[in-house]
């Protein structure tokens, strides 16, 4: 049995692009073939091999290549040039209510899109009651899908190609439109699925829902995959991409901060203690963090990170973490320009890149430091009480320049995916087991009702 789900090999799509519509009749009937047109490229060269089984995520900007190359995948559209080989049933969720028939009723569209996929009536007989469980959407099942709101076309359009039983479900963006309960009985099916052997092609811009659900993802750009590797890698490209194409602030970006910085300076005193801290403590590890720091750091360097240590309450160095135990993450920032507010961060992450813990500067009475001056060091402490799950886990570390109240428009001085990395390990064997990861504090009552 072939074990190739999809396979490309140079792959191409090319648009003619005519300033004015009387071009293309011109070059249609120029005696001397004239061309009056422009290529435009919506997929170069691309080539990928995807096997059975495999979930892949496809991140990039819109306008990538995206959503050309699944509708070559699925046969919406024709390549220019390269091969394709499918093996498999494919059923897919390209554009909301593709493949529906306006004036036909939920459960008429249900079998119907069956039936183009390859089952008989009786077949869709036996699946007809998982569907409309699923989907959810009441007595309108049974009127014409013209009338559907946008999320009741999400909740049919992906039960019907979830419970259809294919080789390969592709999924583009078409989540995003159902309720926060739908998307999560999405992402659980779509689990299972994968579990149960389906190939999984799925485009968001939900980077987040991308590494929870893909172990492989490509990166597309300009109609070319620039990255494929584990979609943790892959995501924290993408960020960064994106991070890094913002640019320089503009006047009104420049007002904001200088608003932002003023407003934090009212509600905050910048009265930090100078402690006296040997150089020696601030070095301790350092190796370590400077390798661990190559790997995809950005920011513009207004500011960086000299070291990141993880201490025991004695202020000793440690990578392995009892279940319960409190520690210290400690930064070192130094100052290279003249900065006049500066917040921090840090997220804890799983092994497959899953930000389980975020925490800033902002959520407590410390919210930034101000009017820091080049060459000065600061220290940093975060103190806390670790209760996750036995495993490993990457703390990543970022310190920005607020533009305004949230975090997409800070501007990133210093942001390292991986700072350092510690172990948890626990005494209680059940705390090891896969329940979740963070342990959650409860006041808990018991009470018999007489």
């Amino acid at each position: 049995m072939n074990d190739v789900a999809i396979k490309a090999e140079h792959l191409t799509k090319i648009y003619k692009i005519y300033e004015r519509d009387v071009d293309r009749l011109k070059e249609t009937f120029h005696p001397f073939h004239k061309r009056y047109s422009k290529d435009f490229y919506a997929l170069r060269d691309v080539s990928f091999e995807i096997r059975r089984g495999e979930n892949v995520g496809l991140v990039g900007k819109n306008g990538a290549g995206k959503s050309t190359l699944l509708k070559i995948i699925t046969g919406v559209l024709t390549a220019s040039g390269g091969t394709l080989e499918v093996n498999g049933r494919i059923a897919s969720l390209l554009e909301l209510g593709a493949g529906f028939n306006p004036d036909m009723t939920g459960v008429e569209n249900i079998y119907m899109n069956g039936l183009l996929i390859g089952h008989s009536r009786s077949v869709m007989d036996a699946k007809v009651d998982d569907i409309i469980a699923f989907a959810d959407i009441g007595d309108f099942i049974n009127q014409p899908v013209k009338t559907y709101s946008s999320g009741m076309f999400a909740r049919l359009a992906f039960a019907v190609n979830a419970f259809v039983e294919p080789d390969i479900l592709i999924v583009d963006e078409a989540l995003s439109v159902g309720d926060a309960f739908f998307q999560s009985k999405c992402m659980d099916k779509m689990r299972s699925m994968i579990l149960g052997g389906v190939t999984v092609l799925f485009v968001s811009h939900d980077t987040f829902a991308v590494k929870n659900l893909c172990q492989r993802a490509f990166l597309m750009q300009g109609g070319q995959i620039l990255m494929d590797a584990p979609a943790k890698d892959v995501v924290e490209t993408y960020r960064n991409m994106l991070l890094e194409s913002r640019g320089e602030m503009t006047a009104e970006q420049a007002q904001r901060q200088n608003a932002l910085v003023d407003n934090l300076r009212g509600e905050q005193a910048n009265s930090l203690a100078c402690e006296k801290i040997s150089a020696e403590d601030l070095e301790r590890g350092k190796d370590i963090f400077d390798k661990n720091a190559t790997y995809q750091r950005i920011g513009d360097k207004r500011a960086i990170f000299d070291n990141v240590q993880l201490l025991d309450l004695s202020g000793e160095l440690i990578s392995e973490v009892i279940f319960g135990q409190e520690v210290i993450l400690r930064m070192i920032v130094r100052f290279q320009t003249d900065v006049a507010c500066l917040g921090m961060g840090y997220h804890i992450r799983n092994a497959t890149g899953i930000d389980l813990i975020y925490t800033d500067s902002r959520f407590n009475d410390t919210k930034a430091i101000f009017d820091a001056k080049a060459g000065e060091v600061y220290v940093i402490d975060w103190r806390f009480k670790v209760e996750l799950r036995q495993e490993l886990y990457d703390i990543a570390c970022v310190i920005s320049t607020p533009l305004d109240e949230t975090l997409s428009s800070a501007e990133m001085c210093d942001f390292i995916p991986c700072a350092l990395q510690f172990n948890v390990v626990s005494p209680n064997a059940y705390l090891s087991l896969p329940g979740g990861y963070v342990h959650w504090h409860n006041d808990l009552i018991v009470r018999r009702v007489e």
